[in-house]
């Protein structure tokens, strides 16, 4: 049976602008995400600076614009000065998150020259697990304060005269989670992220400051965590922090499929607090959200090494094309919250539950999720438009019942572009949906239209054969008297492209 739904996409729905930094990525010193995943000296593609050459056009591919570094867990533990100077000089350390060794070939120099060929802004988090507002505020000011102090004249003395810029710092990580190294109360952190942030802004007022929230809605302190944490910081930060993975459970297909009704929720229920301190202490901008661990996991609780070894392989998860769809599906709703989100980052980048696979010595590939990622990234631009879509209900054991298909639009005067990103979540069924677009004062042509879906939900891009899932030509869609209309496979994810003609 196919299920036919109707909407419709209208300017007058705007939500808000789209910040480009809600297509960021993350990179933590854990399993190969560093080691032969971005960095590889002796890989034949490698930068005079050891960066893999192939990994770094995946990452411009890709359309990352910021990455979060250098953790995670790892951040909690970490040492800033181990990793800077003469390499050969620079410590061999245990990483206690990932129970490797930590040899500190890579650092914050060697991060920052690496994002600037990459092309994408560093986001820089401070250890609060071990350490706390004097390691912080040394670190920004090696960073960012231009030279004639001890700190940034050694910036300089590493090879790096000019200031790296850093504006957007995490203050900690996770710190709400007890396997956290330095795990705290909510009202510990507080005080530590209120004192960290006043220290911060004092040597650069211009940082943009992000607390640590909750590290998933399945937290026991969730929601009170926030509350806590901005009683202390709400006037000191920016932003605070969302983290949540989704694992698909086999006897419930249909509840993975439709996870974003979960991230909606989540970024909803943060909104709704951050906005009580907001209207409490009439504050004109309320804190924003931001999303800086998200994405699919098979690996959640998975075993650490036995042995202290340098590189281990850890959470290499092949992923399918149902995964891709669901990584499709949240990003329709980090576009749909553009008015709260800030920044969003998907966890992690190149090997670690990565859309990108790096073999040492060998190939790099495109996982099943690069593609929606890469597509949004390339095409979400300028305003967000909500998409109200009629189609009947699908029952989930998780979440209720959820409409099977869901969608967001953007639009973008400098490009006279409007595009339509929409998931299919429905397990077995496809849908015809028309959207009514008659309200567009210009003329309307239909641009490019493209979809990932696989008759085996279950296909994997592996090294032998990485292109087995790949975006394809989305048949079925036309554009007739102002009326878009697109035939939806079960468990598909596409989007449509329409150039802004003339006014009419």
């Amino acid at each position: 049976m196919t299920l036919v739904g109707s909407g419709a996409i209208e300017r007058a729905a705007a939500i808000g602008a789209v910040d480009r930094r809600l297509f960021g990525s993350f990179v933590e010193h854990m399993g190969r995400s560093v080691y032969t995943g971005i960095f590889e000296p002796s890989h034949p593609t490698a930068t005079p600076d050891g960066f893999r050459g192939d990994v770094l056009e995946l990452v411009r591919e890709l359309g990352v614009t910021i990455v979060r570094y250098p953790g995670g867990n790892f951040v909690s533990g970490y040492r800033w000065e181990d990793g800077v100077g003469a390499i050969a000089d620079r410590p061999v350390r245990l990483n206690l998150a990932w129970h490797t060794l930590e040899p500190n070939r890579f650092g914050t120099d060697e991060f920052v020259r690496w994002c600037a060929q990459a092309g994408v802004e560093p986001m820089l988090a401070v250890n609060l697990g071990t350490r706390g507002v004097q390691e912080a505020v040394d670190l920004l000011e090696y960073a960012n304060h231009p030279s004639g102090t001890a700190l940034s004249d050694a910036r300089i003395a590493n090879g790096s005269p000019t200031r790296h810029r850093i504006r957007m710092w995490c203050l900690g990580n996770e710190m709400d989670g007890h396997w956290q190294l330095g795990h705290k109360t909510a009202a510990e952190y507080g005080r530590l992220a209120a004192e960290t942030a006043r220290a911060m802004r004092q040597l650069d007022p211009g940082v943009e400051l992000v607390a640590v929230g909750s590290s998933g809605p399945w937290m026991p302190t969730y929601v009170e965590w926030e509350r806590t944490v901005l009683r202390e910081t709400a006037e000191l930060i920016d932003a605070i922090s969302l983290h949540n993975y989704y694992q698909e459970d086999p006897s419930d297909v249909a509840s993975f499929l439709a996870s974003a009704v979960d991230l909606d929720r989540f970024i909803e229920r943060v909104s709704e607090v951050v906005d009580e301190f907001a209207s409490a202490r009439g504050q004109g901008q309320p804190v924003k959200l931001s999303v800086d661990e998200w994405n699919v996991s098979r690996s959640n609780g998975a075993p650490l090494p036995a042995d202290w070894t340098v590189v281990e392989r850890m959470g290499e998860e092949a992923y399918t094309a149902a995964d891709a769809v669901v990584v499709g599906s949240l990003l329709i709703s980090l576009v749909r919250h553009a008015d709260r989100v800030a920044s969003a980052c998907l966890a992690q980048l190149v090997n670690v539950i990565a859309p990108i696979r790096a073999e040492p010595d060998g190939p790099a590939w495109r996982q099943t999720t690069f593609h929606p990622f890469s597509l949004a990234a390339r095409h979400a631009r300028g305003q967000a438009l909500a998409v109200p879509i009629t189609v009947g209900t699908l029952p989930t054991a998780k979440y209720g019942d959820v409409a099977p298909v869901d969608a967001v639009a953007t639009v973008d005067d400098e490009t006279r572009s409007l595009a339509l990103f929409v998931v299919n979540r429905h397990p077995t069924e496809a849908v015809d949906l028309t959207l009514d677009l008659r309200s567009w004062s210009e003329e309307l042509s239909l641009g490019e239209s493209l979809v990932v879906h696989e008759d085996d939900p279950q296909a994997v891009n592996t090294a032998a054969e990485p292109d087995r899932v790949i975006p394809r030509p989305l048949t079925g869609v036309s554009l007739v008297d102002g009326c878009l209309r697109l035939s939806l496979a079960a468990i598909s994810w596409s989007t449509t492209t329409i150039e802004l003609g003339r006014s009419r």
